[in-house]
Protein backbone atom coordinates (compact mmCIF):
# COMPACT_ATOMS: atom_id res chain seq x y z
CA UNK A 1 0.00 0.00 0.00
CA UNK A 2 2.83 2.44 0.83
CA UNK A 3 4.51 1.68 -2.51
CA UNK A 4 1.29 2.57 -4.30
CA UNK A 5 0.96 5.82 -2.37
CA UNK A 6 4.54 6.69 -3.33
CA UNK A 7 3.78 5.93 -6.98
CA UNK A 8 0.82 8.32 -6.87
CA UNK A 9 2.14 11.15 -4.70
CA UNK A 10 5.81 11.43 -5.60
CA UNK A 11 5.45 11.99 -9.37
CA UNK A 12 3.05 14.88 -8.73
CA UNK A 13 5.31 16.40 -6.03
CA UNK A 14 8.30 16.00 -8.33
CA UNK A 15 6.34 17.57 -11.19
CA UNK A 16 5.38 20.55 -9.03
CA UNK A 17 8.97 21.17 -8.00
CA UNK A 18 10.25 21.05 -11.56
CA UNK A 19 7.52 23.38 -12.80
CA UNK A 20 8.02 25.84 -9.95
CA UNK A 21 11.78 26.00 -10.13
CA UNK A 22 12.64 25.40 -13.77
CA UNK A 23 9.80 27.28 -15.39
CA UNK A 24 8.89 29.92 -12.81
CA UNK A 25 11.76 30.78 -10.46
CA UNK A 26 14.60 30.46 -12.95
CA UNK A 27 13.42 32.96 -15.56
CA UNK A 28 12.00 35.35 -12.96
CA UNK A 29 15.18 35.71 -10.91
CA UNK A 30 16.91 37.43 -13.82
CA UNK A 31 14.15 40.05 -13.92
CA UNK A 32 14.54 41.03 -10.27
CA UNK A 33 16.11 44.44 -9.67
CA UNK A 34 19.76 44.24 -8.76
CA UNK A 35 20.27 40.62 -9.84
CA UNK A 36 23.20 40.54 -12.22
CA UNK A 37 23.79 37.69 -14.62
CA UNK A 38 26.66 36.47 -12.44
CA UNK A 39 24.49 36.52 -9.30
CA UNK A 40 21.57 34.85 -11.10
CA UNK A 41 23.86 32.11 -12.37
CA UNK A 42 25.34 31.59 -8.90
CA UNK A 43 21.85 31.32 -7.40
CA UNK A 44 20.85 28.95 -10.19
CA UNK A 45 23.75 26.63 -9.48
CA UNK A 46 22.74 26.36 -5.82
CA UNK A 47 19.04 25.96 -6.55
CA UNK A 48 19.50 23.33 -9.27
CA UNK A 49 21.97 21.35 -7.18
CA UNK A 50 19.35 21.24 -4.41
CA UNK A 51 16.52 20.47 -6.84
CA UNK A 52 18.47 17.67 -8.50
CA UNK A 53 19.33 16.20 -5.09
CA UNK A 54 15.66 16.06 -4.11
CA UNK A 55 14.79 14.71 -7.56
CA UNK A 56 17.36 11.96 -7.04
CA UNK A 57 15.62 10.95 -3.81
CA UNK A 58 12.27 11.01 -5.61
CA UNK A 59 13.66 8.91 -8.48
CA UNK A 60 15.02 6.28 -6.11
CA UNK A 61 11.74 6.26 -4.16
CA UNK A 62 9.57 5.69 -7.24
CA UNK A 63 11.88 3.09 -8.73
CA UNK A 64 11.94 1.14 -5.46
CA UNK A 65 8.17 1.54 -5.16
CA UNK A 66 7.77 0.11 -8.66
CA UNK A 67 9.61 -3.00 -7.52
CA UNK A 68 7.61 -3.29 -4.28
CA UNK A 69 4.14 -2.40 -5.56
CA UNK A 70 1.60 -5.11 -4.70
CA UNK A 71 0.36 -5.57 -8.24
CA UNK A 72 1.78 -4.79 -11.66
CA UNK A 73 1.67 -1.11 -12.49
CA UNK A 74 0.45 0.24 -15.82
CA UNK A 75 3.28 -0.13 -18.30
CA UNK A 76 2.82 3.46 -19.44
CA UNK A 77 3.19 4.80 -15.90
CA UNK A 78 6.16 2.60 -15.07
CA UNK A 79 7.87 3.48 -18.34
CA UNK A 80 7.28 7.18 -17.75
CA UNK A 81 8.84 6.95 -14.27
CA UNK A 82 11.89 5.18 -15.67
CA UNK A 83 12.10 7.84 -18.39
CA UNK A 84 11.93 10.65 -15.80
CA UNK A 85 14.71 9.03 -13.79
CA UNK A 86 16.83 8.55 -16.93
CA UNK A 87 16.30 12.19 -17.94
CA UNK A 88 17.38 13.29 -14.47
CA UNK A 89 20.55 11.19 -14.75
CA UNK A 90 21.27 12.74 -18.15
CA UNK A 91 20.82 16.23 -16.70
CA UNK A 92 22.98 15.63 -13.64
CA UNK A 93 25.80 13.67 -15.25
CA UNK A 94 25.97 15.23 -18.72
CA UNK A 95 24.14 18.54 -19.21
CA UNK A 96 24.92 20.21 -15.85
CA UNK A 97 28.69 19.61 -16.11
CA UNK A 98 28.65 21.02 -19.65
CA UNK A 99 26.60 24.02 -18.50
CA UNK A 100 29.02 24.64 -15.63
CA UNK A 101 31.77 25.37 -18.14
CA UNK A 102 29.67 28.08 -19.80
CA UNK A 103 28.37 29.58 -16.56
CA UNK A 104 31.91 29.82 -15.20
CA UNK A 105 32.83 31.70 -18.37
CA UNK A 106 29.87 34.06 -17.92
CA UNK A 107 30.79 34.68 -14.28
CA UNK A 108 34.38 35.45 -15.22
CA UNK A 109 33.25 37.68 -18.07
CA UNK A 110 30.87 39.57 -15.78
CA UNK A 111 33.73 40.16 -13.37
CA UNK A 112 35.91 41.57 -16.15
CA UNK A 113 33.09 43.03 -18.31
CA UNK A 114 33.96 40.85 -21.31
CA UNK A 115 30.63 39.08 -21.80
CA UNK A 116 30.81 39.08 -25.58
CA UNK A 117 34.05 37.11 -25.53
CA UNK A 118 32.62 34.57 -23.06
CA UNK A 119 29.39 34.17 -25.04
CA UNK A 120 31.27 33.69 -28.28
CA UNK A 121 33.62 31.10 -26.81
CA UNK A 122 30.99 28.80 -25.31
CA UNK A 123 27.86 27.11 -26.59
CA UNK A 124 24.30 27.49 -25.37
CA UNK A 125 23.52 23.96 -26.58
CA UNK A 126 23.83 22.30 -23.13
CA UNK A 127 21.36 24.83 -21.69
CA UNK A 128 18.92 24.17 -24.51
CA UNK A 129 19.32 20.42 -24.08
CA UNK A 130 18.73 20.78 -20.34
CA UNK A 131 15.54 22.79 -20.98
CA UNK A 132 14.39 20.20 -23.52
CA UNK A 133 15.01 17.39 -21.05
CA UNK A 134 13.07 19.37 -18.40
CA UNK A 135 10.11 19.58 -20.78
CA UNK A 136 10.29 15.85 -21.47
CA UNK A 137 10.57 15.15 -17.74
CA UNK A 138 7.44 17.24 -17.09
CA UNK A 139 5.52 15.17 -19.64
CA UNK A 140 6.91 11.90 -18.23
CA UNK A 141 5.96 12.81 -14.66
CA UNK A 142 2.47 13.89 -15.67
CA UNK A 143 1.94 10.69 -17.65
CA UNK A 144 3.32 8.58 -14.77
CA UNK A 145 1.07 10.17 -12.18
CA UNK A 146 -2.08 10.06 -14.29
CA UNK A 147 -1.43 6.50 -15.51
CA UNK A 148 -0.94 5.28 -11.95
CA UNK A 149 -4.11 6.98 -10.70
CA UNK A 150 -6.08 5.60 -13.65
CA UNK A 151 -4.66 2.14 -12.98
CA UNK A 152 -5.77 2.32 -9.35
CA UNK A 153 -9.25 3.53 -10.30
CA UNK A 154 -9.83 0.81 -12.89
Amino acid sequence: MIALLILIAVPFCWLGMVLAISFLETPLKFRAPGVSTALGVAIGRIVFKALNSVEGIFAVAVLVALLLAPHPQPILGAGALVAAAALLALQVFLWRPLMAKRTRGLAEAAATDTRQRADASTSTAPHLLYIGSELLKVVALLVAGVATVMGVLS
